[in-house]
């Protein structure tokens, strides 16, 4: 085996040799039988950023027991067993490479353990994401890929493309981090993968309670991240045979152990791994939070801490089931693309704030599709609305109009998608080809392992929850009332908070970024008008798909070539303004008995029944001349030949999704 080059760890501790396998060796793991390419180096000079760190750094005694029991409950708990398929989010640090580890002796040593292929555990795969920021990354990326595939591990690197330039930074980790995981989602969803293991732990949670905590969140944020949950595509996966947007499960098994866990697992498998001198850098607030952590831990701290994040989370479970409910009993979607709820079966006045809060969200945001907390004064604007029975005013809020609906008498409100223009914000061209979606292979695995998750959260979840009344403000006193918090604890907390508070104002005042820059990507300015081929799909807003093409029929002016829509090389999408029902209405007193006409009778019968504030985010198609061509949705075409169709299809569904904080 080819001789390395030794690095001392930033404990200034002498490090293994850096494993550089010869290139034979390196080009043979890499099978061509196997699910991915292979990554030949050249040699080159190594330029790392990040350090190469060993075992000696870490104690010699291991709980192997512990960690495969802590391990293997958790998998049981997201549903899911040694023959799933499942990737692992890879960096290589301590945290991913430990992940690592335990998710290999998961697969190989339990009762229904997998074999392997080539030398590699079926059914699992490493992706290793180059963010491609700094130079050396690439040569990282590559050496941690080869170390990961010397477990036994397919490992596969997702290299990111910027395609709007760096990420400035005060964006850059926030940036990164929502790259790495569309990176990752990509490979998923090529593979057909659903389930995705992220190797958070105990101290990260610990870290984004006291960043919560100084930002001012309530009970729900402080609850931390899921333990496993719902993540969608950004852009549109369709699942042609269930009409949805495909998902996985990311799932976070690492969530009751801690960081010094990480390094005696890393022991326990003989796997190095690398630090990243940046994670002590103090520009950054997790960093500093980190920092800060360390030099005040002890066991008490921990565990009292661990006590309030825990009783947090078991607050969200309860209002996340209370949420589900009340969904699931008060809200009715139409294919039209707007909710009806109803507010006697709602009772809002007797629904906690809390619970109330979580319910208005999901709805509004499955509505607009836009994936943003709705917090301060907004929020307080629509729990009033919400509990002024009979609802009897309109209210735009959140990307959503509210209204009441006909003939209820205030007693159900109507929640469509509001729009200051008349052009979609987001589209995306697509070429589905039906059939061929048809034929892909599909697996009731994932709804297996999600029905099996929802199963096991179901039966843990508790009613006797002690944080639901609590404010932000109040949450540490709450939890010293209930003895989960000593006074030692609890004045470090307060301490740590108010200190990450003063920087965070501080930052606020100092600030100059724009916030109204986005950095997305398939954004349609207002100034630009959206067409359409035929036979070609087009996603709009994450919320509608439309397609037209040139039917069979021919109409009469087709025959001396006057025909609209054969002479349309291309169409306008927008949606519906006032004019276009005048239209119809004009079109449907017309004494031509022709396609046109009986096609507006029977579009306005139709019309008639969608409330007018859900009418105008209707699709429609005008030819290069604006003259309206169809509307889709409510069966209306100028002429037989044209087929057109819009579907509701969200990209998120109502609810977020399964999510689970136990």
């Amino acid at each position: 085996m080819a001789r390395g080059v030794a690095l001392r760890c930033c404990n200034g501790r002498k490090s293994s040799t850096l494993l550089s396998i010869s290139i034979a060796k390196v080009s043979l793991s890499f099978s061509p039988k196997t699910l991915f390419a292979s990554f030949p180096i050249q040699p080159r000079r190594q330029n790392f950023s990040r350090l190469f760190c060993n075992l000696s750094s870490v104690p010699n005694t291991v709980n192997e027991k512990k960690y495969k029991e802590v391990f293997n409950r958790r998998m049981a708990m997201a549903g899911l067993k040694p023959h799933h398929r499942i990737a692992l989010g890879v960096s290589g640090g301590p945290d991913s490479m430990a992940l690592c580890v335990l998710t290999a002796k998961w697969k190989t040593e339990g009762l229904s353990g997998v074999s392997k292929t080539d030398g590699f555990i079926d059914g699992l795969v490493a992706v290793v994401v180059d963010h491609g920021l700094r130079q050396e990354s690439r040569d990282e990326a590559e050496l941690v890929c080869f170390r990961v595939s010397d477990m036994g591990i397919r490992c596969e690197i997702a290299r990111c493309d910027w395609v709007n330039g760096r990420p400035k930074q005060g964006h850059l980790q926030e940036a990164a981090r929502d790259m790495r995981y569309q990176m990752i989602s990509n490979v998923c969803f090529r593979q057909q993968i659903g389930v995705l293991l992220i190797a958070h732990h105990a101290d990260d949670q610990a870290e984004l309670f006291i960043l919560r905590l100084s930002r001012g969140s309530g009970v729900l944020g402080l609850a931390g991240t899921s333990f496993a949950s719902e993540i969608f595509s950004q852009d549109l996966e369709l699942d042609v045979k269930h009409m949805k947007n495909r998902s996985i499960l990311l799932v976070r098994p690492l969530l009751d152990l801690w960081k010094e866990d990480m390094y005696k697992i890393c022991q326990w498998g003989r796997q190095d791994w690398v630090e990243d001198p940046t994670n002590l850098s103090q520009l950054y607030v997790r960093n500093r939070i980190r920092t800060s952590i360390g030099n005040l831990q002890s066991d008490t701290f921990k565990s009292e801490l661990q006590a309030v994040i825990s009783e947090c989370r078991r607050t969200r479970s309860f209002v996340d089931k209370v949420c589900t409910d009340l969904i699931n009993q008060t809200v009715s979607v139409t294919d039209k693309g707007y909710a009806v709820l109803d507010l006697e079966r709602l009772n809002p006045t007797e629904v906690k704030d809390i619970c109330l809060s979580k319910y208005l969200t999901a709805v509004l945001q499955f509505i607009s599709q836009r994936q943003r907390p709705i917090r301060g004064n907004t929020l307080k604007l629509l729990l009033n609305y919400i509990r002024a029975i009979p609802c009897r005013t309109s209210l735009t809020a959140a990307g959503c109009y509210l209204s009441p609906a006909p003939g209820s008498k205030g007693t159900k409100v109507i929640v469509s998608c509001f729009l200051d223009s008349s052009l979609p914000s987001k589209t995306e061209i697509l070429n589905i080809c039906f059939n061929e979606a048809q034929k892909r292979p599909t697996s009731d695995d994932f709804g297996q392992i999600i029905s099996a998750a929802k199963t096991f959260s179901d039966q843990n979840r508790v009613s006797d929850v002690q944080f639901l009344d609590a404010a932000s403000e109040s949450v540490l006193s709450k939890a010293r009332e209930l003895n989960l918090l000593s006074e030692s604890t609890y004045t470090t907390i307060g301490l740590l908070q108010r200190d990450e508070t003063n920087r965070f104002i501080t930052k606020k005042e100092d600030k100059t970024v724009d916030e109204s820059e986005d950095h997305g990507t398939n954004i349609a300015s207002s100034s630009n008008k959206v067409h359409l081929l035929p036979g070609r799909d087009l996603y709009l807003m994450n919320r509608l798909l439309i397609r037209w093409d040139l039917s069979s029929h021919q109409c009469d002016e087709a025959r001396c070539g006057k025909c609209p829509v054969r002479t349309a090389t291309t169409m306008e999408v927008r949606h519906m303004v006032e004019s276009d029902w005048l239209y119809l209405a004009e079109l449907s007193r017309s004494l031509n008995r022709n396609h046109s006409t009986s096609s507006s009778h029977k579009a306005l019968r139709s019309l008639k029944s969608i409330p007018a504030a859900a009418r105008r985010s209707l699709l429609v198609l005008v030819n290069h001349c604006g003259l309206l061509l169809s509307v889709p949705v409510i069966g209306f075409s100028y002429c037989p030949c044209l087929k057109a169709s819009t579907v509701f299809l969200p990209r998120v569904p109502l609810g977020g999704g399964f999510s689970s904080f136990l």
